[in-house]
């Protein structure tokens, strides 16, 4: 009896954790197809169609407002910041965790530091560097500099994948007549495919998600991504566009979440090894 009540509180618990993480995009996806009218009114079922759904809020987002350049700007700066990332962070990773010994194998909790440090403190001299080579309110700005945020991270992460490929692999492959380049390439770059691919997807996702980088640098709204252009395109004054806001957060969180879904185990795995390199 009190292991079948164990069993239905541990299920009970999944559940209510289920609600509570799927509620805030399941509301979000219900309000975009609210009508204004029914949306603000207090008497009405925030989780019904009281009045009938309509699409007339996602026509607005995508042709009234310039959340279509919004969403080709991020995913310009999403793939440029992808690209640097990881032609950064997999030599890195590779280089700390094979070829500088201990001292490398350590110092990957030293450059997880570099992540932690505010970019609250870096946006004002980085602006200065932006101005300084011409890349303000463009943007190129934001891929000049959102890969001092993800480069750190993904190299420690990226540090714990290295690290669980067992290096008689490498030794193997040098004995066969590889060069050290060839024995990474064929060897054991395969072995860490699926961290790289847990490391473009949340390289790509920090790269839409940073705002204060994406509001300092550019100000004109035709070069803004979504952070930053979303809020002030559909917030204005005390006006607030609701069904709107949450169609813009929808269509860049869902495939986002699909995507972390589905590489979440590559994800885990990487952060604990990661944090064995720590440890050590």
């Amino acid at each position: 009896m009190r292991a079948q009540v164990r069993k239905a509180g541990f299920y009970l618990a999944i559940v209510l954790l289920v609600l509570f993480s799927t509620l805030p995009i399941g509301y979000a996806v219900l309000t975009i197809f609210k009508r204004e009218s029914e949306l603000y009114n207090p008497q009405s079922n925030p989780f019904w169609y009281g009045e009938g759904p309509t699409v007339d809020h996602l026509v607005f987002l995508f042709t009234q407002t310039q959340f279509p350049t919004f969403l080709l700007n991020s995913l310009i700066i999403g793939l440029c910041v992808v690209a640097i990332t990881v032609a950064f962070a997999v030599p890195a990773a590779y280089a700390l965790a094979r070829l500088t010994g201990a001292w490398g194998e350590h110092s990957g909790m030293a450059i997880f530091l570099v992540y932690l440090i505010p970019p609250t403190l870096l946006f004002i001299p980085l602006f200065r560097i932006v101005v300084w080579l011409g890349l303000a309110n463009s943007i190129w700005s934001l891929v000049l500099v959102l890969p001092t945020i993800t480069i750190p991270f993904c190299t420690w992460l990226l540090l714990g994948f290295f690290r669980s490929v067992p290096r008689e692999l490498d030794e193997a492959a040098l004995l066969d007549g590889c060069s050290r380049f060839a024995a990474f390439r064929k060897v054991v770059l395969p072995q860490a495919l699926p961290g790289i691919g847990a490391v473009i997807v949340f390289a790509f996702s920090l790269a839409q998600s940073n705002y204060i980088y994406s509001v300092t640098f550019v100000t004109e709204s035709a070069g803004r991504n979504i952070s930053a252009g979303v809020p002030t395109e559909l917030i204005r004054g005390d006006v607030y566009f609701w069904p709107s806001l949450m169609a813009a957060t929808a269509v860049v969180a869902i495939p986002l979440g699909i995507a972390y879904g589905l590489l979440f185990d590559h994800l885990v795995r990487g952060f604990q090894s990661a944090e064995a390199v720590g440890n050590e």
